[in-house]
């Protein structure tokens, strides 16, 4: 048996206006597990990933089809709390993108935006977060310098202790490490392996070497249509699909 399921969609259409970039999508995505979107540019991967916590709300003409359920709970039923939602499911772009804030507020921010106001307990929680995000020894003695004056491998950790401060289940990341260095994407890797143990973990990457180093499961879209979905090891190994196999081989893409 694997671990209970934590967020899963069903037949999920997804519209551009007229244009349909997702296709029947069906999915499980299990707890304290690292799950990797893989495919070529432009397939649908982030695409769904924002589906994930409605960051696609924010584009005019778009529209959803078929369900994405976080705990059992349709995330597109009328009603729902989107504030709430993305505060269970956090974000990690592809570029950082820390606020021109000192370090302690970037962390800080997201506690003070849900009313969190009693200082100590904010002290407490960016102290975590930026441990959580490996970066604490780094930056504890700079909390009140910008965090524009980071490496942008510095940044993108810090992007993720923001993200982590305010307690998701949920962490989306989007190509983490695209715009890093060979040395700076290891650490967010290694971190990767780290925080399965408290998140369930997505992760869009075009890197295959990177899907099968951080990741569990692998999900290979291509055309905006779910080719195929397997645990990691059997996807790289053994896929039970051509096109998966000709897209990990190289063939194409």
């Amino acid at each position: 048996m694997g671990n209970p399921v934590k967020v899963a969609s069903r037949n999920l259409n997804f519209y551009y206006s007229d244009f349909k970039a997702l296709e029947d999508i069906s999915i499980d995505f299990e707890e304290n597990q690292v799950t990797a979107l893989i495919g070529p540019s432009g397939c649908g991967k982030s695409t769904y990933l924002r589906c994930i916590n409605r960051m696609n709300d924010l584009i005019a003409g778009t529209r959803v089809e078929g369900s994405m359920v976080l705990d059992g709970q349709n995330i597109y039923a009328p009603g729902l709390d989107v504030v709430s939602l993305r505060r269970r499911i956090g974000m990690v772009f592809q570029k950082p993108n820390p606020f021109p804030k000192t370090i302690f507020e970037n962390v800080a921010y997201g506690l003070r935006v849900n009313g969190v106001s009693d200082n100590g307990l904010v002290e407490e929680r960016v102290e975590e977060s930026l441990k959580g995000a490996a970066l604490w020894d780094e930056v504890k003695d700079r909390l009140q310098t910008s965090a524009l004056g980071l490496s942008g491998g510095q940044q993108q950790r810090l992007c993720i202790a923001r993200a982590m401060a305010v307690e998701p289940e949920v962490l989306l990341m989007d190509e983490p490490a695209s715009a890093l260095d060979p040395i700076a994407t290891q650490k967010i890797e290694d971190l990767i392996h780290e925080l399965k143990k408290n998140y369930t973990i997505i992760i869009v990457t075009h890197s295959m070497q990177q899907a099968a180093r951080v990741s569990d499961r692998t999900a290979f879209f291509y055309m905006g249509r779910l080719i195929e979905v397997d645990n990691t090891k059997a996807m790289f190994t053994k896929p039970r699909n051509r096109q998966t196999e000709d897209y990990i081989t190289g063939r194409f893409g």
